[in-house]
């Protein structure tokens, strides 16, 4: 059986499903016009809503012979019965059964073709990528930047321009390869993927062989890199260049050019030619030593974190909390931190690598394939939730990338993702099928952020009726909800979801998350923007000058 639309067969077929008598051919030529075609399934929205409504006020209405019945003939006086030849025999109860499981996956097809619909409207914001990049800022200890400097963070991508690092310690890795660290007070511009200039301070280059001639300027000297790791110490009257392996090529002036070897060094003063002298290979043991105390502060950050996680751990309001340590590979499962919650022990890893997180003692999983997922139960039904999570986005390759989301299409429940265009979404579901709220921001998830650690969080506020998404502890957007409480989490999956019965197969229903996630936390509350911020503070890699 196949249905057109418009036609008098759609009808006859949408007037069944809402009576309850559709054939079984009835509903799979409904399902495949549904699937095809966007008007039939609007006016199939419409006439089911009409129909709904009506159906629901029974006063509107006569009350029927026989409410049994449904579709059926009414009743005929049993002592003609026999002599009656039916019109349309009574439905089995299996056939019943099977019309009502084909309606279900009607409303299901419904709801999830209106989410399709809602979620891939094309976006009016281009995602912005860091075409002009030059570099990127890998490390920092106790780095204060002067106020003239764009805020940096670590992972973030440089473009030309000024770095003033007025005190500590940064690690810039230029595209092509070379690696400068510098010391406050110091000042360093970044002009091309192979150029740049410091007027004051102290820098160690190290210069790999695919970015041979690397060039470093200062007030007094250009220095070209011939494979070397080499030391800079400027300021506005004098220029010192130190090697320490390798060979550079020393310039002052238009006709002074000098070569140097590892163990040898130069200074320039005013406007006079350089003077060669011993390399002083002590005078920069502080940057000779960054990786070490990069490797101290961060290990200090981890246990900073461990300790705001033995407070937080008490909030009663804290239903879940997994932080990807304890993955026990007997069974793969990972422990439930939360100490006030015991109705949901823990986690289901189903494929997934562990990897390192944000600290190099910390763990993490890996989201690669299809497969990969995190199943949980939580139980219960809440007037509000906040949901937050530390991942670092390796890509979104599907038109909706799955954070946490519930099992299914069920009253209540949520679902909470990124779109293939960095938009942040939860859709909420309402009590009835096909009732159903998109929540997004506006794209926040941009190309120049991915392999970076992310504090994502919403909160889904039932009391004052508002959605809030939030990147790093600041909110991005907030919208007003219109489903109402109670919600409900159920069976749910992170980094994956289960379609719970769904009958298609579409690669639309694909939603895995590809990137690796560090901590998760779900509360039974709505966290205040001071308590978001507060759990971006307490986890981030490192912390704010």
């Amino acid at each position: 059986m196949t249905l057109s639309f418009p036609s008098p067969e759609f009808d006859d077929a949408v007037a069944a499903v809402c009576h309850g008598c559709a054939t079984e051919a009835e509903m799979l030529a409904l399902n495949e016009l549904l699937r095809s075609d966007a008007l039939a399934r609007d006016e199939y929205l419409l006439r089911v809503e009409l129909h709904t409504r009506l159906a629901s006020d029974r006063d509107l209405f006569f009350k029927p012979r026989d409410e049994g019945e449904g579709c059926l003939l009414p009743e005929i006086n049993a002592g003609r019965r026999h002599n009656t030849l039916a019109v349309k025999p009574a439905v089995p109860a299996t056939r019943r059964r099977m019309v009502q499981v084909m309606a279900l996956a009607a409303c299901l097809l419904l709801t999830a073709a209106g989410v399709w619909s809602l979620w891939f409207k094309p976006s009016a914001t281009r995602q912005r990528v860091a075409g002009n990049s030059v570099a990127m800022l890998v490390r920092a200890v106790d780095a204060r930047w002067g106020p003239s400097t764009v805020s940096v963070r670590v992972g973030s991508a440089l473009e030309p321009g000024w770095l003033r690092l007025e005190s500590g310690l940064a690690q810039v890795v230029f595209y092509s390869g070379a690696r400068v660290v510098m010391e406050g007070p110091a000042e360093l511009q970044l002009i091309s993927p192979t150029e740049a200039n410091c007027p004051t301070g102290r820098l160690l280059v190290e210069v790999p062989e695919p970015a041979r001639g690397f060039r470093l300027k200062t007030d007094q000297l250009e220095v070209v890199d011939l494979g070397t790791a080499f030391g800079i110490n400027a300021t506005r009257g004098r220029s010192e260049v130190h090697v320490f392996r390798g060979e550079v090529e020393v310039r002052a002036g238009a006709k002074s050019k000098h070569t140097l070897g590892a163990g040898q060094a130069a200074a320039a003063q005013g406007g006079t030619s350089p003077r060669l002298m011993a390399a002083n290979t002590a005078a920069f043991d502080s940057l000779f030593a960054f990786q070490e105390r990069s490797l101290a502060a961060d290990a200090f950050r981890y246990e900073q974190w461990q300790f705001a996680n033995a407070r937080l751990h008490q909030d009663p309001s804290l239903l879940v909390h997994l932080e990807f340590q304890d993955l026990d590979t007997a069974d793969w499962t990972l422990r439930n931190s939360a100490a006030g919650n015991r109705s949901s022990p823990g986690a289901t890893v189903v494929g997934g690598q562990r990897t390192e997180g944000r600290w190099r003692e910390k763990q993490a999983l890996e989201f690669q394939s299809v497969n990969d997922r995190v199943r949980l139960v939580v139980p219960g039904e809440f007037e509000s939730l906040t949901l937050s999570t530390w991942v670092s986005v390796k890509g979104l390759d599907r038109q909706l990338n799955s954070l946490f989301m519930s099992d299914g299409f069920e009253p209540g429940t949520v679902h909470w993702l990124i779109r293939h265009d960095g938009v942040l979404g939860l859709t909420v579901f309402g009590p009835d099928p096909g009732k159903f709220q998109i929540l997004a921001s506006p794209p926040v998830i941009t190309l120049d952020q991915f392999s970076r650690w992310l504090h994502l969080a919403v909160v889904l506020d039932g009391k004052s009726k508002r959605v809030t998404h939030y990147v790093n502890g600041v909110p991005a957007s907030e919208t007003a909800l219109r489903i109402h409480p109670p919600f409900r989490i159920g069976v749910a999956e992170l980094g994956n979801w289960n379609t719970s019965g769904f009958p298609g197969h579409d690669a639309a229903l694909l939603r895995n998350f590809r990137g690796a996630m560090d901590e998760f936390s779900l509360f039974n509350r709505a966290l205040g923007d001071d308590e978001v911020h507060a759990l971006y503070t307490n986890g981030k890699p490192q912390p704010d000058p």
